[in-house]
């Protein structure tokens, strides 16, 4: 009887850890735009040692499945999660994209990259603007702020060019080479 409690007092601790982390991952999933919920949601498939089908994980995380079918399509669309085939089972089934560099790194060129582009397109458009008004007006002092300012759209624009390069960096690959991943490092305790 004392092995059995035992048993069920480890796994209940073995559950209550995991779903610490679960939480943990759920609250740092605002970094990259997700919501609690689908980081959630993303923690139950990436320690389930199955696929998971939309009523599976509806089960574990008591949410309505058009919850979770929008919480995996977003998933998806950042590469954290992929859909997978299992002979004899007509559900689509889910796992977690186990390489985190990989989900990191694709997450973070792609939305980086665009909102890069769009200050870029903004910073020129600014400067078209600024140096239509240069060309009309005759006012001095205006004309000084003018080209304080397109200096200063300029240098905007290099660092914008500058983020480009670094985020192409990362989307390659190449970022590894400067940064080593840690995944070789033998697991300490």
């Amino acid at each position: 009887m004392q092995n059995d409690e035992n048993t069920s007092n480890e796994a209940a601790k073995y559950e209550e850890t995991l779903e610490k982390f679960i939480q943990v991952i759920a609250k740092n999933m605002s970094l990259y735009g997700i919501t609690s919920s689908i980081g959630r949601l993303y923690g139950v498939l990436y320690f389930s040692d199955e696929p998971m089908t939309l009523d599976d994980m509806r089960n574990a995380l008591e949410m309505s499945k058009t919850s979770m079918s929008t919480g995996v399509r977003a998933l998806s669309d950042m590469k954290m999660v992929e859909s997978t085939f299992r002979r004899g089972i007509r559900k689509d089934l889910y796992q977690s994209e186990e390489d985190w560099y990989k989900s990191f790194t694709s997450l973070f060129a792609n939305r980086w990259r665009h909102h890069t582009e769009t200050n870029i397109e903004e910073a020129n458009e600014a400067i078209r603007e600024l140096r239509k008004i240069d060309r009309r007006t005759e006012d001095e002092e205006l004309k000084s702020k003018i080209k304080r300012d397109i200096d200063r759209l300029e240098y905007a624009k290099n660092y914008y060019k500058w983020l480009m390069d670094f985020i192409q960096l990362v989307d390659s690959g190449k970022i590894f080479e400067y940064l080593p991943r840690h995944d070789e490092e033998e697991h300490r305790d």
